[in-house]
This record gives C-alpha cells, sequence and structure tokens, in this order.
C-alpha cells in the first residue's frame, strides 16, 4: 500500500514537473522578449562608436582612409581612429553583472505632471556608468545654458531656448516634436548638436514619483553638516523647510523639499544637496534590507518612470550598485566659476530671461574627459562619503 503512494506520488511529481517544462518551453520566449524590451519609446540617436567587431573590421587600410577623413561608411557606424589605424583597444577584463563595458544614462528630474505630458527638466544629470572598473560619474549640467535646440524650427519658429526647455517643446502636450523619445529625445538631440554629447539611454522622474520612491524604500538617512534654511524669502517663494545640522532620517517628501532648497543660497548648493540625497537613496537601496525587495519595486514604478532601459538592464544596474565603492561613485559638473550670469531675450516669453553665460568649447572639452571616463573633480563632496 505504501509502495503504491509512493508510485502515485511519484507520477504525479513527474507530470507537474512536465508540465512546468513544457510551460517554460512554451513561454520562455515571451519572457526573454518581455525581459529585454525597452519599457519605453527609445532615443535612436545616431551611433557614435562600435563594437569590438565592428573596430576590426574598419580597421584596415581602406576603412582608415576613408574614416580618417570623417566619413561613415554605408550601413554602419563611423569610428574614430588614429591615423595610423589602430584602435583604441577593447577592455581586457569581463564588465560585472552582464553589462556593457559603459553605459551612459541622461538622468531627468521633471516638475510636470504625474502624467508626462508636459514639464521642464529641471535636473539635468548624465551618468557614465562603467561596468568594468566598477565606477558611476554623474555630470551635473546646468539647465538655464542657451543652446540650440534642433527640428522644431521649421513649423514653430524656434530654433533656441534654455536647455530645460527642449524637454519641454518635446513633450506630447506640447506637439511641436513627433521624433523619438518625446522630451528625453528632444532633449538628448540638443546635448548631441550643441556639446557632441551622445547618451545610450535615459530616465525621466516626476517629483511626485520620487516622493513615493523614497517612501518605497522606507526613506533615506542623511547626515547635513549645517542647517539648511528653505522657508520663503518673499510671498512669491515656496515653503522647502529648514533643515537642522545633524543626523537626519527623511520621507520622500522631506527629500523633494531639501533637494529643491535654492533662494537663500544658489543652484551649486541645491546640487550638493540633492548629492546628498542620491548617495543616501543609494545606501539604502543596497541595504540588506531592500536588496531583496528591488525587483518588487521596479515592477511597481516601471510604469511611473520614463525610461528606454529593459527590465534586464535595471537589474544589471542593481546588480553593479552594491559592488560601488564609495570613492567610485563620481559627482560632477561645470564648476561655479566657468559661469556668469546673463541675461538674454526670448522670443517665445517676448521677454529677457536669465541664463548661465560661458564658454561653450570649455563645456565640449569638459564632456569629452567625461566621456573618456577621465573627468575627475576637486570640489568638496565630489563622491559618495
Amino acid at each position: 500500500m505504501q509502495n503504491s503512494k509512493r508510485r502515485l506520488v511519484l507520477i504525479i511529481g513527474a507530470v507537474l514537473l512536465g508540465v512546468i517544462v513544457v510551460l517554460a518551453i512554451i513561454f520562455y520566449p515571451k519572457i526573454q522578449q518581455r525581459w529585454t524590451e525597452p519599457l519605453g519609446p527609445g532615443l535612436d540617436l545616431p551611433t557614435r562608436t562600435a563594437t569590438a567587431v565592428q573596430v576590426e573590421a574598419t580597421n584596415t587600410p581602406a576603412a582608415v582612409a576613408s574614416l580618417s577623413e570623417g566619413e561613415e561608411t554605408p550601413g554602419q557606424p563611423a569610428v574614430i581612429v588614429e591615423a595610423t589605424g589602430t584602435a583604441e583597444p577593447t577592455p581586457t577584463t569581463a564588465p560585472l553583472c552582464g553589462g556593457p563595458p559603459v553605459m551612459t544614462v541622461l538622468a531627468l528630474g521633471i516638475d510636470g505632471g504625474e502624467n508626462y505630458l508636459y514639464g521642464l527638466s529641471d535636473v539635468i544629470r548624465v551618468v557614465r556608468v562603467d561596468f568594468v572598473t566598477p565606477k558611476v560619474t554623474v555630470l551635473d549640467i546646468p539647465r538655464d545654458l542657451w543652446v540650440e535646440i534642433p527640428e522644431i524650427e521649421e513649423e514653430h519658429g524656434i530654433t533656441h531656448g534654455k536647455l530645460n526647455q527642449a524637454y519641454f517643446y518635446g513633450t506630447p502636450g506640447m506637439g511641436y516634436y513627433d521624433g523619438p523619445g518625446a522630451g528625453a529625445g528632444l532633449l538628448a538631440r540638443t546635448l548631441d548638436l550643441n556639446f557632441d554629447l551622445v547618451v545610450d539611454h535615459y530616465g525621466a522622474v516626476n517629483m511626485l514619483t520620487f516622493v513615493k520612491l523614497v517612501d518605497a524604500v522606507g526613506g533615506i538617512d542623511i547626515y547635513l553638516p549645517t542647517d539648511m534654511d528653505g522657508t520663503p524669502v518673499d510671498d512669491k517663494t515656496e515653503d522647502m523647510g529648514y533643515f537642522y545640522a545633524g543626523q537626519q532620517h527623511f520621507t520622500g517628501d522631506e527629500a523633494l523639499r531639501f533637494s529643491r532648497i535654492r533662494k537663500r543660497y544658489n543652484v551649486f548648493t541645491r546640487t550638493s544637496n540633492q548629492n546628498m540625497v542620491l548617495c543616501a537613496l543609494k545606501d539604502k537601496v543596497t541595504s540588506p534590507a531592500v536588496v531583496p525587495k528591488i525587483p518588487q519595486i521596479i515592477n511597481a514604478f516601471q510604469d511611473a518612470i520614463l525610461t528606454d532601459l529593459s527590465p534586464e538592464q535595471l537589474a544589471q544596474l542593481a546588480c553593479l550598485a552594491p559592488q560601488l565603492d564609495s570613492e567610485n561613485i563620481i559627482f560632477t559638473g561645470i564648476s561655479e566659476d566657468l559661469l556668469s550670469p546673463g541675461r538674454v531675450y526670448s522670443p517665445q516669453q517676448k521677454a529677457e530671461t536669465f541664463v548661465w553665460e560661458a564658454d561653450y568649447d570649455v563645456i565640449r572639452e569638459i564632456i569629452e574627459q567625461f566621456k573618456a571616463g577621465t573627468l575627475v573633480s576637486d570640489s568638496e563632496g565630489a563622491s559618495c562619503p
């Protein structure tokens, strides 16, 4: 009798295992497709770099002769090579977490509503993720740089604006731009046109979603070296609160208000505050209590964040985060001494507006160093503590 029961259990187990295997075979391609599918529209920017295979294929006398003149080979991206035909060697160490050697992400903080129909990109960061070292470099680009905005002049007569307006003009609610990537796509093309900065991917989060994200991980812990006064300076200023020096635990709302403090200080203080919040968020996300929840958090917020990253790429970034040493999380930007306040006439606003004046050639040199992974920051607090 016991042998009969044991035989029955084995038969049932074998049948269940067979069903699971069949279901896996049937649905695996769909799961795999969703795993590697971008969560949002891609940027579709022109490819400027090449894979190792493409470098090898183009590193021939004939290819060097044409590419050294700046020509593109039909059907494949242009490759920058030296006159000798020697291409930059590929990394010998395999990238961690199954990622690419380097990934560049345009990270945006949006002041618009929950549906992303409108909004200005009031926080513009470009993140270079090195999966080999590993290392993350975050470049802050001032939103008030006056730039040329492509692809909307012919129909709407707009040629220039502030950098954060490029995102605004590209939003679905404005309807000015019908190219790939909506607001992030137009902003990415603006960065490419003005600064020769091409990004691989983008991620945009609005203020409400940021608050919910911080709350989803249980808040963040920050040590403030000094008091930070965000109380109003006049009746037109929003109250951001007053934050005392010392150890603080911030809810999502407190983290957002702290990140927006500027009126009594300047935009560079605000950037420093944002860096502290990002470091604290990284510490919380990589804590033992939160790491197991990352897949659920990603799943819960994937429709509340605009990005063309796939679940696979998000998992690669989540995998890399705990392996980053604090000194290899670098925050840098266009230093204050390179910028001076100015005003230009805005045809859209029909009035003069504040802008940062700067030597754009110097900014391009900084961005070239950033792209090469050689940019360092001598600013205090340039890395996570």
